[in-house]
């Protein structure tokens, strides 16, 4: 079965919907957080490591959160796998949030986190150029074509070996990508036939991608985490960003990018 994801968000996005970037901002006032203008820009500057595919709801809420902070916010995207460590090592960041528990575990052990939560869930889809031009309508299609995923030791390359090992598919890829952004670059850019990303992506991606749900998916959700770092600068802008994400603010945005959140009252 083939869909076509809405397009809702694109990198940089100038603003929230009304309705959230209000809510945004009342949670922040709620929080007792804001600049009071006192601060130079070197003390109010938040740097988040995050995984790749929450590259797109994570720059919409940072627009917000700079307004209603005065804070700079400064992303560092990639493998989950790769941040855990980096933070694990000392790395300057006040934020980590991960695209899975495995890799969250890593800046764990290594003691550099604060309490964790989980935020958010997502799935893996295949995507296509647009209008599905070979017809790839399973996994089992992937034979023969030119496709891409994760490498084994990113989270969306481990998620996809239990795909694929579910739906008892062998198909080699044609390269194996660092993180799940270079996987969708791939399929938009026109170097291959498909690929295997986050639902997220897809949405994020839009009409540039025809999109193929695969039933196996549905058994290996994906849970991403997010901790405030010991080594924060500021621990309490640290901690207003994860407020922020877990809020109803946060969960709508992460929702309309295509992200399941869990029930606040579990």
């Amino acid at each position: 079965m083939t869909f076509q994801p809405q397009v809702r968000h694109t990198l940089r996005m100038t603003s929230l919907r009304s309705a959230s970037l209000g809510a945004v901002a009342l949670a922040l006032a709620l929080a007792g957080c804001g600049d009071d203008g006192t601060g130079s820009a070197d003390e109010q500057q938040l740097t988040v490591l995050a995984a790749a595919s929450l590259t797109d709801v994570f720059t919409e809420l940072g627009t917000a959160f700079e307004a209603d902070e005065g804070a700079d916010v400064r992303f560092s995207f990639g493998s989950s796998t790769d941040l855990a460590q980096q933070a694990a090592d000392g790395a300057p960041g006040d934020v980590l949030a991960t695209a899975d528990t495995t890799s969250m575990g890593i800046a764990e052990d290594a003691g550099v986190t604060g309490g964790v939560d989980a935020f958010a869930t997502n799935v893996l889809v295949l995507v296509t150029a647009p209008g599905n031009p070979l017809g790839i309508e399973s996994l089992a299609d992937l034979e023969g074509t030119s496709w891409v995923r994760c490498a084994d030791e990113a989270p969306c390359g481990r998620v996809a070996l239990e795909v694929l090992d579910a739906a008892g598919v062998t198909a080699e890829p044609a390269s194996l990508e660092d993180d799940v952004r270079a996987t969708l670059d791939k399929v938009t850019s026109g170097e291959v036939d498909a690929g295997l990303v986050y639902a997220t992506d897809a949405v994020a991606a839009g009409d540039s991608v025809t999109t193929v749900e695969i039933p196996e998916a549905a058994d290996v959700v994906t849970t991403y985490d997010v901790t405030t770092l010991e080594q924060a600068g500021d621990p309490d802008l640290a901690r207003a960003w994860v407020d922020l994400l877990l809020s109803d603010a946060g969960r709508t945005a992460l929702e309309d990018a295509g992200f399941t959140v869990p029930d606040p009252a579990a």
